[in-house]
């Protein structure tokens, strides 16, 4: 194990923080709760972006941009949005500062300079974008609207962790526009579809699709649909949700369309989104004590080459060949690094990529050219073994897709071993307590109840699954009869 990390048996929180900064995915900012997101770190949320891009535009969705601030009577219009984002909402209230006369050097807030309107920074963009669409939809031609934004959003947190939960965050968030509730809801479902395939076929993170209660449902949404993971701690997190928000929107800013029969009709409306909280899923479904474990499919180094040399005349023969095997690997569509840099010792270079997750680690000496061969090292497993360097390339790209899959596998052995039925309270809080992840039981479908179980255990109800099994029991807390079981865990 890295002496560099605490271990996840010792401290999971501290482990997960240790990791994040010291494989320089992120580091903390001068901005209380706010994150600076490094280049290496960035490169994975560009790998993660430019996929979910590409799948938006395959499924017939458009990127535009809308502004940062909101004026607050707009953010007022739909009021169940409004009350459940008030207590995050950061306000700017003045446009200009100027010298402070009783402080030399130092500026104060101009109270010539007060805005008519106070505007809210964007803690999601319904109401900016509803009010847009008001002007740009008339007619049912003008429908379906589908829009996606690649944003920043700031949602005024207490407690952060960075990337799990920060005072400011990047996102996409996508807003259509429909002419029947039947499209609408059919849209919600299918980004829902789009979000679960990229969480486990490029994340390789298995996910349970589900719907939100009541109580846990986006703010002026109809139905929140979702995804949840389960972490290495037995805690859930939620990966993505695509919300049906019904006409609610459409009438809190009097959105309306002609329809075929010249008929004045309300819209009906989905958002969805997914943010950079889906690197800190990474980091805590699959990574180990020694640093991250990453997907080839979306690691943004796949293979690093590290020479071991000795004198000039050998680096040179490695050098050539090693030019013949990077050609041959982009060729394959697999991003390599060749890292000959004299700053460290080859034993530094293994234990900094080990750390950072690169899938794959190519080590070569003069020896292994006289053999023609390369070792070969596996970060999900550390297996090592001597590969002929005839098609090097192809053994590569094979060696990747089984380490995709070796990735997904092993998070949804340890998920499945961790959903656990119960019928009993004394057990439902001993599972909590023992951190054993997914607990499905039944529940009686009310509010109050929800509410209680959630203050006695700090548990919630994570989704009811999609195609959920009809099942009649009692309830887990009031013994009232149930129809079905459904997903309560410990979140983040």
């Amino acid at each position: 194990m890295s002496k560099e990390i605490t271990s996840r048996e010792q401290d999971y929180s501290q482990w997960y923080n240790d990791i994040v900064i010291k494989a320089s995915l992120a580091d903390y900012s001068a901005v209380r709760g706010c994150m600076v997101i490094k280049p290496y770190g960035f490169a994975l949320w560009e790998n993660m972006r430019d996929v979910l891009d590409r799948k938006f535009k395959d499924t017939g969705h458009v990127n535009a941009y809308f502004p940062l601030f909101v004026p607050k009577s707009l953010f007022e219009a739909e009021e169940k949005n409004a009350e459940g984002f008030a207590k995050e909402c950061a306000v700017v209230t003045h446009y200009r500062l100027k010298a402070d006369p009783d402080h030399k050097g130092k500026l104060m807030v101009d109270p010539e300079a007060k805005l008519e309107e106070e505007l809210v920074v964007r803690p999601t963009s319904e109401a900016i974008i509803w009010n847009t669409y008001k002007g740009w939809i008339q007619s049912y031609r003008d429908l379906p609207l589908l829009i996606n934004q690649w944003a920043n959003v700031v949602r005024w947190e207490m407690r952060t962790r960075l990337f799990l939960r920060t005072a400011e965050f990047l996102w996409q968030e996508g807003h259509t526009a429909h002419a029947t509730k039947d499209e609408a809801v059919a849209e919600a479902k299918l980004m829902l579809e789009v979000y679960a395939d990229f969480a486990e076929n490029w994340m390789a993170l298995p996910v349970i699709k589900g719907v939100k209660t009541a109580a846990e449902r986006f703010a002026g949404a109809e139905d929140t649909y979702c995804i949840e993971a389960l972490m290495q701690d037995g805690k859930a997190l939620q990966a993505g949700t695509s919300h049906f928000l019904g006409q609610n929107f459409a009438k809190a800013f009097d959105v309306k369309f002609s329809d075929k029969e010249n008929k004045l009709e309300y819209v009906w409306a989905t958002s969805w989104g997914v943010s950079t909280r889906l690197i800190g899923a990474l980091v805590m479904a699959h990574s180990d004590d020694d640093g991250l474990i990453l997907p080839p499919k979306i690691a943004p180094i796949q293979v690093v080459i590290v020479p071991i040399f000795k004198g000039e005349e050998q680096k040179a023969l490695i050098d050539t060949k090693v030019k013949d095997i990077v050609t041959q690997l982009k060729a394959s569509g697999v991003s390599v690094k060749y890292d000959d840099s004299d700053n460290n010792r080859p034993g530094w270079k293994f234990a900094q990529y080990e750390l950072q997750g690169v899938p794959v680690r190519l080590a070569i000496g003069a020896r292994d050219l006289d053999n023609n061969v390369i070792e070969v090292a596996r970060r999900d497993t550390k297996e090592k073994k001597s590969v002929s360097l005839d098609g090097i390339a192809s053994y590569i790209k094979t060696l990747l897709d089984d380490i995709q899959s070796n990735i997904y596998n092993k998070a949804k052995a340890y998920r499945d071993d961790h959903i656990t039925k119960t019928d009993h309270w004394d057990e439902f809080v001993k599972l909590l307590d023992e951190k054993t992840g997914f607990i499905s039981a039944h529940w009686d479908g009310t509010d109050e109840t929800e509410e209680k179980i959630k203050e006695f255990t700090k548990a919630t109800i994570r989704c009811i699954p999609i195609n959920n099994e009809q099942e009649e029991g009692k309830c887990i807390l009031t013994g009232k009869p149930s129809v079905q079981r459904v997903l309560f865990a410990r979140a983040y």
